[in-house]
């Protein structure tokens, strides 16, 4: 079978690598790498996850979760990013300023190779990240051999991830702030806030709190969509006042890609 195959392959290009450091976010895709390199490699094993407002809390949790269960050597880390002005300005590259930092601060700390869970879809979409990798030779495991996110989750799935086989893709908070909009902690911290009670409310799926220069928008996927009832917009305009933004915000269809990348809303 097609998966099985691939997952030899890139359990034998990590043994390769002898040791590693990886950088987990909390998604799917680095979560299943990281599980894969500690099985594999050990206590030669790095697993490097950055403190961030850009981060969901949710995802810090499951890392930390993980690697207790996991017996992962982990690293909990601040990549600054908050403190870079190029960052803050929120420019279309955004994310290579992002990345820039995180790699920087995971090389401060250990001279082994750094791995991404990038998978080759990704390499289909905006990626400015992936600049900012080459500066520090970081290697993508799953993109070498040539894994894509379905591939990813069956693998999740061989592996008894069941926790995370099914999450949904998961970019970092700042990327739901429109280009040009500056980020901020209150306003991550109210995406958070945001997202997570939708996913109290809802149930797990693609869920989008989006700072628009026209406002908040929220983006749902079509079978959440269909959820939203008045007593659940009245919850979320009251999380939105405490944060001092208006009520009144708009539901609508998710569309994939990132605000800087559409027509405005």
């Amino acid at each position: 079978m097609k998966e099985p195959d691939l997952q030899s392959e890139l359990e034998v290009i990590i043994k390769q690598m002898g040791s590693v450091a990886v950088a987990v976010s909390g998604g799917i895709d680095s979560m299943t790498l990281a599980h894969i390199v500690q099985r594999k490699l050990g206590k030669t094993a790095l697993m490097f996850h950055a403190l961030s407002p850009a981060v969901p809390k949710e995802a810090t949790e499951r890392v930390k979760a993980h690697a207790k269960d996991g017996g992962w050597s982990l690293q909990l880390i601040n990549a600054n990013e908050m403190q870079d002005p190029s960052y803050l300005e929120n420019p279309v590259n955004r994310c290579f300023f992002c990345k820039t930092n995180l790699y920087s601060r995971i090389a401060h700390f250990t001279s082994d190779w750094i791995v991404s869970g990038t998978n080759s879809d990704d390499l289909n979409d905006f990626r400015p990240g992936l600049e900012a990798a080459k500066t520090f030779q970081v290697r993508h495991p799953f993109v070498e051999v040539g894994i894509n996110k379905k591939d990813i989750r069956t693998i999740a799935a061989g592996l008894g991830l069941n926790d995370i086989k099914s999450l949904p893709a998961a970019p970092c908070l700042s990327s739901r702030i429109e280009t040009g909009l500056w980020v901020t902690n209150e306003k991550l911290v109210l995406i958070d806030d945001v997202e997570r009670l939708l996913t109290m409310e809802l149930g797990t799926g693609t869920i989008r709190c989006r700072i628009t220069h026209h406002g908040v928008v929220i983006e749902l996927e079509e079978a959440l969509l269909q959820k939203v009832s008045r007593n659940l917009q009245f919850k979320v305009d009251g999380a939105l006042r405490l944060h001092g933004y208006p009520g009144g915000t708009r539901y609508v269809l998710y569309r994939q890609g990132s605000a800087f990348l559409r027509d405005q809303l």
